[in-house]
């Protein structure tokens, strides 16, 4: 289902009606969710949006957040919820769960599951119907590592023995929904769930030994696959080796791209008469040669051919490859034009160059490493970024000092005023989701409303009932007697205002609502020419125009700071 990268035609915040009528699908598709389940996923004061492809496929998530549900056909009639929502919500779907290792390489490789690679209980085959959504599980670990649609109905597969198709995947772990590919400006997104503290903290490997085999499995795959950046085994443990590569590109990529408000200004001024000196002093022959000992640089070290074919304007690639100290311009070079340029490289078989008829761009077909020039290049091993690393301390101090830091807050509402008086809380005070969870049991604990005959119930009393649900329950239904201490929390923290504290070196605020994405947008205008629109940078306390200033030298264009209207 998500084998191919396809392009988003749009992207939009879902309005009320709409949210309203995707909880009211997924809950009748998912009976096994309650409302307090969707509303963990899709929280009832945050934005919902939608991304729709030219497949037809429609992704829905959080925004700013991961994909939790996607849409076949985009009717609603076949809607499944994502490995992220099944990490947070195990048992939404009914599962098959596997033999061991040796199949889940195959779940995870984008195979359907067979029968014969489905461990059945003594108990039998569990009663299914064909067309259901199922999820896939390895022994030991309670994370999902896929979603499928059933292919026949369980009568129908005991009378064909058990042999055949037993479950179409529709989305599995590591598939390019979960790389990203499907999410709109999510570019980062394989890094921060492969480090994703919760689900890392929440399925530790297993000790079984079938768990042990599947792990031994995956990690030896990541060994043996150089061109694997993380691997994470199907029990939910990241191998040392493969952690730590994922790490190290992880850093580089925050230290290329994501820079504060002080680094900006840093660097902007970094010995920039120096540069303009060696720019002026390089002659056309000297550019053409560098571009080329950049291009083999790069084709040895950054571009693989799983990549390719790539659009011949990724910037990512040649220019980290330039030599310390020298800025190169492609308008220096007796070139002048990329495309011309890379028309050149073509001609002489190093590489194959064709131009998209749609995009109007010279994309990066194949490489040719078995050319003479390839095969005499040496590339050159040196650290990334050791500008910036050997960077002297003050200004490493300086940086970490401005390290940002974004904390989600709450504030008591007229809902759970009785309850912070009544254990003598101040009603002013901002607090965080434990402190508020806290307090909500101080007061359980003083009215003693813990059920004797089950521990994990609360009785419900008037005081607390009204600030649980009054307002929220529609009228003419029965309000709750009790609650189970797992939904407590959640239920008195969505009662409070919610607010974010956000910190930078000194500088802090605190606003209220919740915390608001940073909005990337790009537009096509005149042509082919494309404009990026960046917006929400003051909510984290990043000025507009030192960021402006910077970005312009970073990718050699024009920017421009405008109010928003």
């Amino acid at each position: 289902m998500f084998k191919k990268a396809v392009e988003a035609k749009a992207q939009q915040r879902l309005s009320g009606a709409d949210r309203k009528k995707l909880k009211r699908t997924i809950r009748d598709r998912f009976p096994r969710a309650s409302d307090t389940d969707i509303d963990a996923l899709l929280p009832p004061k945050a934005e919902i949006t939608v991304s729709k492809f030219q497949n037809r496929v429609h992704v829905y998530g959080v925004e700013g957040g991961f994909p939790l549900f996607f849409d076949v056909d985009g009717r609603g009639s076949e809607i499944y919820p994502t490995v992220f929502a099944l990490w947070k919500l195990p048992e939404m779907l009914p599962y098959f769960m596997l033999k061991g290792g040796e199949v889940s390489r195959f779940v995870i490789g984008g195979a359907d599951l067979m029968f014969p690679g489905i461990s059945v209980a003594a108990e039998g085959l569990p009663l299914f119907s064909a067309g259901e959504p199922w999820a896939v599980k390895v022994p030991g670990n309670p994370a999902p590592i896929a979603v499928g649609s059933t292919t026949m109905s369980s009568a129908e597969a005991l009378k064909a023995g058990l042999r055949g198709k037993a479950l179409r995947i529709m989305h599995f772990y590591r598939d390019l929904l979960w790389q990203g590919h499907y999410v709109p400006n999510s570019g980062f997104l394989e890094d921060v769930v492969l480090e994703d503290p919760s689900f890392l903290a929440s399925n530790q490997p297993s000790e079984s030994s079938e768990g042990a085999t599947c792990e031994s499995d995956v990690q030896q795959s990541c060994v043996n696959n150089e061109n694997t950046e993380g691997s994470i085994d199907v029990n939910g443990a990241i191998s040392d080796a493969c952690a730590a590569s994922m790490q190290n590109d992880s850093e580089n990529a925050a230290k290329e791209i994501t820079t504060d408000a002080s680094d900006l200004k840093s660097t902007a001024n970094v010995d920039a008469a120096k540069l303009d000196i060696e720019l002026l002093s390089l002659s056309i022959e000297d550019v053409d040669s560098h571009l080329d000992r950049c291009l083999l640089q790069a084709l040895h070290t950054t571009v693989k051919d799983k990549d390719l074919p790539m659009p011949g304007s990724t910037s990512n690639h040649v220019l980290p490859c330039r030599p310390s100290g020298i800025t190169l311009d492609i308008k220096k070079s007796s070139h002048k034009k990329l495309s011309k340029w890379l028309q050149a490289k073509s001609s002489t078989g190093l590489i194959t160059v064709k131009e998209d008829k749609y995009k109007k761009e010279a994309m990066l077909i194949s490489v040719n490493r078995g050319h003479p020039e390839y095969l005499q290049f040496k590339p050159e091993k040196r650290p990334v970024e050791k500008v910036v690393q050997a960077g002297d301390s003050a200004a490493s101090e300086s940086r970490s000092q401005k390290a940002l830091e974004v904390v989600e807050v709450y504030k008591s509402s007229v809902h759970v005023n009785p309850i912070f008086a009544s254990v003598g809380a101040d009603t002013g005070k901002l607090y965080s989701a434990s402190e508020a969870t806290d307090i909500v049991f101080k007061y359980i604990e003083k009215e003693n409303l813990v059920k004797q005959t089950n521990k994990a119930t609360v009785v419900l009393d008037a005081t607390l009932c009204d600030a649980l649900f009054k307002g929220a329950i529609k009228k003419g239904s029965t309000y709750p007697t009790e609650i189970h201490k797992k939904d407590l929390g959640a239920t008195f923290i969505n009662r409070m205002q919610a607010h974010h504290m956000v910190t930078r070196g000194g500088e802090s605020v605190v606003r209220k609502g919740v915390l608001k994405t940073v909005q990337i947008v790009t537009e096509r205008r005149q042509g082919n020419k494309k404009v990026t629109k960046v917006s929400g940078l003051e909510t984290f306390l990043i000025d507009p125009e030192a960021l402006a200033s910077e970005l312009q030298k970073k990718f050699a264009c024009s920017t421009t700071v405008a109010e928003l209207p």
